[in-house]
């Protein structure tokens, strides 16, 4: 599966295509130097994914990488437009930002700053 991914380095932003083995694998295992049958994956703990909103609630963000929230740039009640940034999310030292997928008002945020948070969690919810 290939998968859309926007990087921004020095101020520069790079869309790059990337493909996702068995999505099975961890984060930590690519930064690892020594070979990977060596390392022994630590058991982890799914973090816990909010409920996704009732039919008719609004438009879930989901986030799209396992990951930190580094930045929330909306709170309950900002109107957002159609490809607004409204999340910063750091992982491996690197800020990867979400844009709102539709315009609307944001009507529910399940994550703050410094949340944990897994691929597909749903971020916040637009009405």
């Amino acid at each position: 599966m290939k998968k859309m991914i926007r990087i921004t380095f020095e101020g520069k932003s790079y869309d790059v295509e990337v493909e996702v083995l068995n999505g099975a694998v961890a984060p930590a295992a690519v930064a690892q130097t020594a070979p990977v049958a060596a390392v022994a994956a630590p058991a982890v703990a799914p973090a816990p994914v909010a409920p996704a909103p009732a039919a008719g609630a609004g438009t879930p963000v989901p986030s799209p990488m396992m990951g930190l929230v580094f930045k929330m740039k909306v709170k309950v009640g900002d109107t957002v437009a159609a490809n607004q940034e409204i999340v910063v999310l750091e992982a491996m030292k690197m800020e990867t930002p979400v844009y709102a997928p539709v315009a609307g008002t944001v009507t529910a945020i399940n994550v703050k700053e410094q949340d944990s948070v897994s691929e597909g969690q749903v971020l916040l919810t637009i009405g």
